[in-house]
């Protein structure tokens, strides 16, 4: 009976023959430094360069991952892995596997996910030449700034192509992504899901290849983001639908009365129609993060949410009815008055400002009470396949409330 591994380091490799040997290498010397039993796996995605055979000549192992892609390559890699812990990283030689034992050590203090950090801020270094500007001062910062702002990660360094994580984790985490956006993925999925999260500082060096890297900064910067977009219905939809609704509101209820004087500037019904519209697209918006929220919590893309729970089992579908009707009625008395208006001038020509400052708010109110009466039957829709009324499903008890709708 063989001795269970401790350590799995896994490389997705596609062409690496100028720099697997020395990742295998330093891989190696990572584990002897950490004291545990590893292994070293390599995970091809179709090299046709002669990789295979470096990395059996070594003694490693070699996985074949006929699925295309860098996700697909991880995962078929991880998957075949025998070890409880798991480090990943490119074999291009940017980063250091010798490093290893740093992240042994946070798996025997209990971390799940542990992050390499290649900021200075984290104790990180970027050596001369080995990320380009725009990656270095814009891309990654700007990232990273956004996974901790929409995720509540503790890292640093959000897109670090060196971490590690439990076998545990990776099963809890159920990652989907079959390219660029696994590593997006893994993070936001971590943090979801509240497993122990933290960084270890590592030293990013300049590629060793001497071909392009695979990777297109402003394309897959792109894919990231708007991964990172999805998976936040909150700032994707709430945040600003609830920032639309509120501005158009104010400026709607006093134009709705009066004009508006700023210096030589007059506010007039013009801009009581702008208002009103604004106030539609900000409330369709808010619409679209709730039937986000119940899709992707239907779905178990994202984790269930006490908070959101709790929430629709005190907004029903019948109080979203009524709400919609209330609204409706009170458009329709708005546009009563229009007419009424109308009718004591005889149904002739009105003043401009004086029709449009009723009808305008009423066709507001009337569209806003049907896009809530049919929203509030459209959640339920989506929350049909829970099997109850309350479209989100129950969330589990050790759930951890990612804090979006």
């Amino acid at each position: 009976m063989t001795d269970p591994v401790d350590l799995s380091i896994v490389m997705p490799c596609l062409n690496e023959a100028e720099t697997l040997a020395r990742c295998i290498e330093k891989a190696r010397q990572g584990i002897q430094r950490s004291g545990v039993r590893g292994e070293i796996v390599i995970a091809d995605n179709g090299s046709t360069d002669g990789s295979q055979a470096i990395a059996e000549k070594l003694g490693t192992r070699v996985v074949a991952v006929k699925e295309k892609g860098y996700g697909n390559a991880l995962r078929g890699g991880v998957q075949a892995a025998a070890g409880r812990w798991i480090l990943m990283g490119d074999a291009d030689d940017s980063y250091d596997f010798s490093e290893a034992d740093r992240f042994v050590k946070k798996f025997q203090d209990g971390f799940e996910l542990v992050m390499g950090c290649r900021l200075a801020a984290g104790g990180g270094t970027i050596m001369p030449g080995a990320m380009p500007w725009k990656n270095h001062w814009i891309g990654n910062p700007a990232l990273s700034f956004i996974g901790r702002l929409f995720f509540k990660c503790p890292a640093r360094d959000f897109h670090c192509g060196l971490r590690g994580f439990t076998r545990a984790a990776f099963d809890r985490m159920e990652l989907q992504t079959t390219g660029m956006e696994f590593a997006s993925e893994m993070v936001i999925k971590a943090t979801l899901k509240g497993l122990r999260i933290t960084e270890v500082p590592v030293t990013l060096h300049q590629d060793g290849r001497s071909r392009p890297p695979h990777l297109k900064p402003w394309r897959d910067g792109w894919r990231h983001l708007r991964f990172m977009l999805i998976y936040s219905p909150r700032w994707l939809f709430l945040v600003p639908g609830l920032a639309l609704t509120a501005l158009g509101t104010v400026f709607a209820g006093i134009l709705s009365f009066h004009d508006i004087r700023i210096g030589e500037a007059v506010l007039d019904v013009g801009t009581l129609m702008a208002a009103c519209m604004t106030v539609i697209v900000g409330f369709q918006l808010v619409a679209f993060a709730f039937f986000t929220k119940v899709f992707a919590m239907t779905h178990q893309l994202l984790p269930a949410d006490p908070k959101f729970t709790r929430l629709f089992r005190v907004f029903t579908l019948e109080k979203g009815v009524v709400v919609g009707l209330v609204i409706l009625a009170a458009g329709l008395f708005l546009f009563s008055q229009a007419v009424w208006i109308w009718r004591q001038a005889g149904y002739g020509r009105l003043s401009y400002a004086e029709n449009l400052r009723l009808l305008i708010p009423a066709a507001t109110l009337l569209i806003l009470g049907i896009q809530t009466v049919f929203s509030s039957f459209f959640m339920s829709v989506l929350g049909l396949s829970t099997g109850s009324h309350t479209p989100p499903p129950r969330a589990p008890d050790d759930s951890v409330s990612p804090g979006n709708p």
